[in-house]
């Protein structure tokens, strides 16, 4: 009867405003999609706990018939989990924005980053209907051809951060970096990776900016619903004061689970957004640093809902650092695929490229 009251207590309790604070928005997911998950969720929650409460003679005749079959379905359950754990350890689940080591653009492991991009290849992926080539000098930077690497000797923009500005399921002409530093008749470098978190993007600009002779702009991104990248610590990640810090190791339910349900605390919400300020602020030093223009893309995909308009002025606003926030159609996505298409590319590089300018 305990456990009962305890499943429609937390049904009850888990309203969608407890639930929005502790439930990242989503890139992947629509936020109507979203609150009708967790909805079946908190109704499953409760009609399992009403039927063990209102059952609960039923259960206790049969508990007082045949004790040691509960004893059965203890030990039972407890070696389930036990073997579960076991099984996932040999899967070794790696972090969900790894993705598979041999999907395109093909990923290596690197200590301090967690993961770059396999160095001097082209790969090759359809996506949104159409095939598209991915090359990448020896650098690791996304180029138009593995034989045409970028010139660090040369006046550069710099662009950082994840898929949306590598250019996934884009040419690279399509890309925004290559479509802006054709506005601004500048080389552009795209030194972006799949999955990276604001920290991840932060840590590969502080390695490669030395390298250029030249830097003229960095661009970094910053989109509300990937904030929840920034939490995760079973990567190598970023805290407080910008101390490096190696991945966790979770055990393999905890990690599957919290793919599942990535439930998030206050505390950790709340270090993460002061985190990321500091990411902000610092990726703006660097360029400034090297009397580079620093800018940040707030990308938005869609009209925000109040609250990812809430967790981006906690973010972004009073943050100090030069920005411009961009708003693209939803309907401005790949066939198939939650990426902006090419259409959208433009448009965002049209406006970081005014932005630029301005500056």
């Amino acid at each position: 009867m305990l456990l009962g009251i305890v499943l429609v207590a937390t049904a009850v309790a888990a309203n969608q405003r407890w639930l929005d604070r502790h439930f990242l928005p989503s890139f992947f997911i629509r936020r109507q999609t979203y609150v009708v998950l967790e909805t079946i969720v908190r109704i499953g929650l409760g009609g399992l706990g009403a039927c063990l409460v209102l059952g609960r003679r039923r259960i206790g005749r049969a508990a007082a018939a045949s004790p040691s079959r509960l004893l059965y379905i203890a030990i039972a359950a407890a070696l389930g989990l036990g073997v579960s754990e076991v099984l996932l350890r040999v899967v070794h689940l790696r972090p969900a924005e790894w993705l598979g080591r041999d999907r395109e653009p093909r990923r290596q492991a690197e200590a301090r980053l967690g993961w770059t991009f396999v160095p001097a290849r082209t790969g090759h992926e359809t996506i949104g209907g159409r095939a598209v080539d991915y090359a990448f000098d020896a650098a690791g930077y996304r180029v138009r051809r593995v034989d045409e690497p970028v010139d660090t000797e040369q006046p550069t923009a710099l662009f950082t951060g994840e898929s949306v500005m590598f250019g996934k399921g884009l040419t690279w002409e399509e890309s925004i970096p290559a479509q802006v530093g054709s506005r601004l008749g500048a080389q552009s470098a795209n030194i972006a990776v799949d999955g990276y978190g604001n920290d991840q993007a932060y840590l590969r600009l502080e390695a490669e900016l030395p390298r250029f002779r030249h830097p003229v702009a960095v661009v970094a991104m910053f989109i509300t619903t990937l904030f929840g990248r920034n939490l995760d610590d079973d990567r190598p990640h970023l805290g407080p004061g910008l101390a490096w810090q190696p991945a966790v190791e979770h055990g393999r339910l905890r990690t599957l689970l919290q793919l599942v349900a990535p439930y998030r605390r206050d505390e950790t919400v709340d270090t993460g957004i002061a985190v990321t300020r500091e990411i902000l602020r610092a990726t703006a030093r660097l360029a400034t640093a090297r009397q580079a223009t620093p800018l940040v893309l707030v990308l938005r995909v869609g009209p925000e809902d109040d609250v990812e308009r809430r967790l981006r002025q906690r973010i972004i606003d009073d943050v100090g650092v030069p920005y411009v926030a961009v708003e693209i159609d939803p309907a401005w996505r790949l066939p198939g695929d939650v990426h902006p298409n090419a259409d959208a590319a433009a448009v965002i590089a049209d406006a970081v490229a005014q932005g630029l300018t301005r500056r």
